[in-house]
């Protein structure tokens, strides 16, 4: 079965950076739409980025786009979400997520997405 394990959260300073992965698994190609997500407690998950199996990217808003970079090792099928200039606010669980049976990405909502990780916590005081 399909399976996406993420790592590389942890706890950082503001201005600091992080490096997340997702390892995919259970499937053959490696060029699914892939995205990241990121959630707080009583809130809803809200989309950080996704990347088609091309490489093509969509970021939510202009500060992830500024801070954050989507990228992907189709052959490995890993997904990678680096992460710098760090807020307060970028504290959150932070979730991959694959399309289920496209490669091209048709946005940002988690109900275009199929399968999900387990999450990994992104901690960042002030």
């Amino acid at each position: 079965q399909v399976q996406l394990v993420e790592s590389g959260g942890g706890s950082v300073q503001a201005g600091g950076s992080l490096r997340l992965s997702c390892a995919g698994s259970g499937y053959t190609n490696g060029r699914y739409c892939m995205a990241w997500f990121r959630q707080n407690t009583g809130k809803e998950r809200e989309g950080v980025a996704v990347i088609g199996g091309d490489g093509s990217t969509m970021y939510a808003d202009d500060s992830a786009k500024g801070r954050f970079t989507i990228s992907r090792d189709n052959a490995k099928k890993i997904l990678y979400l680096q992460m710098n200039s760090l807020k307060p606010e970028d504290t959150a669980m932070y979730y991959c997520a694959r399309a289920r049976v496209s490669i091209s990405c048709s946005g940002l909502r988690p109900e275009y997405f199929g399968y999900w990780g387990q999450g990994t916590q992104v901690t960042v005081s002030s």
